[in-house]
């Protein structure tokens, strides 16, 4: 498809979720686009940010809007980024791939989830800068070095460590779906597979995914249900101890995921974290948790640091509302598999103009020349 003919037929990331539901079988599509309980935390994040206006602007003048930010020594040239989804690998053969390579053209951080199918070193000739590794934290102190040791050796410059996910959630809608980790292909699920040739011929090519570095830490996971996959047996609940150990064993800037209250993140800019990462896991993990724009205004009052933020974001207009409420920058984890689901190795590049036209014309509504301006335009509640 040429570029304008994406721009017709997919102009928003509506219409790649929709092309991306019919092209994988319906156990990954529940995996990808699943929450926990009833999706009410979800359907939180969403509201929320429905609920942000802006003013716009008129008399402006012209406005060349400038769409890169400041972040953690460097200048990604979008204000949003590719955040970590667990077997990646699943939603499209070689998502990590496709996804690390996208985001180094683009100049915008890629994360890498310690449960992706790929590992650190599988990527180390597709990353740019910068390159983020998300770690889930393994009870064992000489795995939990050598993980650090892997990720910085293949080129990973940001650590970022994820605290919302204690113990395993139950995700329901995930376990009717038949899905257990490793993937194993039930006859309930082969015909699912048969009913979709374009990803079940990537899979034929390069094998169902695994998770990789876990395997190379637990050995086989054959066995295990979707709720209790060896990267829960590696696992442990951290503390403020364990954080002070991984800031010094990693030296490098480090990022806590998962972070839903002001008291947390300002005891995380006094232990010396580079940066907070606001996220419910986008609904995947508590169903009673509030959403992501709910507990930012709090959080922005409570550090200096700066504040990224995930959480139902479908748009430009999106990222704009959270810079309005104190972001300094966005992640993405769902849109970007949708993307590529969608349309291949293609898809990153073209989400990423689609987000880039709408915060361009958002922009201009405004009369914003750069995303953390939207503050001066926020409607108050």
């Amino acid at each position: 498809m040429r570029g304008m003919d994406l721009h017709a037929r997919f102009p928003a990331i509506a219409d790649l979720r929709a092309r991306a539901r019919a092209r994988v079988p319906r156990f990954v599509w529940d995996y990808l686009d699943s929450a926990t309980g009833t999706g009410a935390t979800q359907a939180r994040n969403r509201a929320a940010l429905d609920a942000v206006l802006l003013r716009p602007s008129v008399l402006h003048g012209e406005v060349v809007p400038d769409l890169s930010v400041p972040l953690l020594g460097a200048r990604p040239a979008l204000p949003v980024g590719i955040a970590p989804v667990g077997m990646s690998g699943l939603v499209w053969p070689r998502a990590e791939h496709h996804l690390a390579r996208a985001a180094a053209e683009l100049g915008i951080p890629y994360t890498l989830s310690t449960v992706a199918s790929r590992t650190p070193e599988d990527l180390g000739d597709d990353l740019g800068k910068p390159a983020w590794f998300q770690m889930y934290p393994p009870r064992d102190p000489e795995i939990r070095a050598d993980m650090l040791a892997r990720a910085r050796d293949a080129g990973f410059d940001t650590l970022v460590l994820t605290v919302d996910v204690p113990v395993a959630s139950r995700r329901e809608r995930q376990l009717r779906s038949g899905l257990t980790q490793p993937p194993r292909l039930t006859p309930r699920l082969l015909a699912q597979v048969a009913a979709r040739p374009a990803w079940a011929a990537g899979m034929a090519r390069h094998g169902m995914p695994r998770m990789r570095l876990i395997d190379d830490y637990a050995g086989r996971t054959s066995g295990l249900s979707s709720t209790a996959h060896a990267g829960y047996l590696l696992r442990t609940a951290p503390d403020w101890d364990y954080l002070r150990w991984l800031r010094d064993a990693w030296g490098g800037p480090l990022v806590v995921k998962g972070v839903l209250e002001a008291e947390t993140a300002a005891r995380l800019e006094a232990e010396g974290v580079d940066a907070v990462w606001v996220s419910n896991h986008a609904g995947r993990q508590f169903d009673a948790a509030p959403a992501t724009l709910e507990s930012l205004r709090g959080i922005r009052g409570a550090t200096a640091l700066p504040v990224i933020l995930d959480g139902g974001i479908a748009g430009g207009l999106d990222i704009l509302r959270a810079f309005a409420l104190g972001a300094d920058f966005v992640m993405l984890g769902r849109a970007w598999h949708y993307a590529l689901a969608a349309l291949g190795p293609a898809g990153p590049a073209h989400l990423a103009d689609v987000l880039r036209a709408d915060l361009v014309a958002n922009m201009g509504q405004l009369g914003l020349a750069h995303p953390a301006q939207a503050r001066a335009r926020l409607i108050a509640p």
